[in-house]
């Protein structure tokens, strides 16, 4: 956690429920802690969890909506979509408007699909060199350094309706 996440963030323990605020409502939806643990492994912090399920939920928002709709600083807010937009993980477009002055960015997620696909190599490499450790440790001969782990992610393609034709 960055030193400008709120000290709610830094207060959480084992089980505790995260919340994202929805700006447009009084009652903040909760999501279950595993979803967040694993969302926070994969994009590295808990901050981007949150901000990414945020996103999932409203799409092309505001760096200052997803500040307001989380509870997390502007800045915090600001500086993890950087971070996101730079990997990959997020998408940054204008917001038009019809009148003069600043558009601000409004932001979407890689679909879950997609961010899953971006760790599954990284996921499988680590799984064969614990499979390989004792290759690893030079306890074994090194004949074939793949291992047994490999993961395989299949997109399906929604099916278009028949009254499309």
């Amino acid at each position: 956690m960055s030193a400008d996440d709120t000290s709610e963030e830094a207060d959480l323990t084992e089980g505790e429920e995260v919340t994202v605020q929805d700006a447009g409502e009084g009652q903040p939806p909760s999501f279950d802690d595993g979803i967040v643990d694993l969302l926070s492994w994969i994009l590295d912090t808990e901050t981007r969890a949150r901000i990414y399920l945020y996103l999932r939920q409203h799409p092309d928002s505001t760096s200052e909506e997803i500040a307001t709709g989380t509870g997390l600083y502007p800045s915090t807010v600001r500086e993890a979509l950087a971070e996101l937009h730079e990997e990959g993980k997020v998408e940054r477009g204008k917001r038009e408007s019809g009148g003069a002055g600043n558009n601000p960015y409004e932001y979407t997620t890689q679909p879950p699909s997609e961010l899953v696909a971006s760790i599954v190599d990284g996921v499988q490499d680590g799984l064969n060199t614990v499979f390989n450790l004792d290759r690893h440790l030079g306890q074994a001969e090194a004949d074939d350094e793949r291992g047994p782990v490999t993961i395989t992610v299949e997109f399906e393609e929604p099916e278009a309706d028949a009254d499309d034709d």
